[in-house]
């Protein structure tokens, strides 16, 4: 009897692998906020560990989720970019 509802081997979904990115990201931006709070390691270095964690996040978000991975070339290369110019900036503003 050859059953082909259950599958012989086991298979992991993009979005899984997506999800499970997430929360190592959100497990370094915590480690890297807890750094910061606690007075043992450089507070800067903290704040831009935190903010390119974050647009990290956003980022596979935005390619996962948003489905950005289908999308035209131009419209990936948009938001790569705005991901990276919003990071910068904000590290910039940030450590001034």
């Amino acid at each position: 009897m050859n059953d082909t509802s259950s599958p012989s081997r086991l298979t992991v979904r993009p979005a899984t692998i997506a999800w499970a990115l997430l929360m190592i990201a959100t497990a370094i931006g915590w480690w890297f906020g807890e750094t910061a709070q606690g007075g043992s390691g450089d507070v800067r270095l903290a704040i831009a560990g935190v903010l390119v964690t974050a647009f990290a996040k956003v980022w596979l978000v935005g390619f996962q989720f948003m489905e950005l991975r289908g999308a035209p070339r131009l419209l990936r290369h948009a938001f790569d970019a705005w991901v990276v110019i919003a990071c910068a900036a904000l590290i910039i503003i940030c450590l001034r």
